[in-house]
């Protein structure tokens, strides 16, 4: 099964994530967050596979983030603006994002990754 590996190249997060599948030989299609932003369809799919809240998928410690000041502003929005604002710019996006199948993993954690890529 195919497994897409959504990063920026400048985060660390990013950077280990990658370490780890390529380490462990797992092959992936790599997709720069910015130069091939999620569209607002795959991020609504992405968030209704992965289960979290829609707030996961923003990046809460990222420049854009807080210059937009989304803190207070994304508590009054529907979902459907926060997806549309989602899609307007990759650096908004919590990354890396792993997508295999039906499952969908937000950030990096060594466990996840293992029991993901191991099935």
């Amino acid at each position: 099964m195919n497994i897409l590996f959504i990063q920026y190249p400048k985060c660390s997060t990013c950077q280990k994530a990658k370490k780890y599948l390529t380490q462990h030989n797992i092959s992936f299609e790599d997709r720069h967050i910015v130069d091939n932003n999620p569209t607002k369809e795959e991020l609504s799919t992405w968030w209704k596979l992965s289960g979290l809240p829609l707030k996961k998928f923003f990046n809460t410690s990222g420049n854009v983030y807080k210059e937009m000041k989304l803190k207070d502003q994304l508590p009054m929005m529907s979902d459907d603006e926060q997806l549309t604002l989602l899609a307007s710019n990759g650096m908004l996006v919590k990354r890396p994002i792993l997508i295999k199948g039906d499952t969908v993993i937000v950030g990096f954690k060594e466990e996840n990754y293992k029991t993901l890529c191991s099935n």
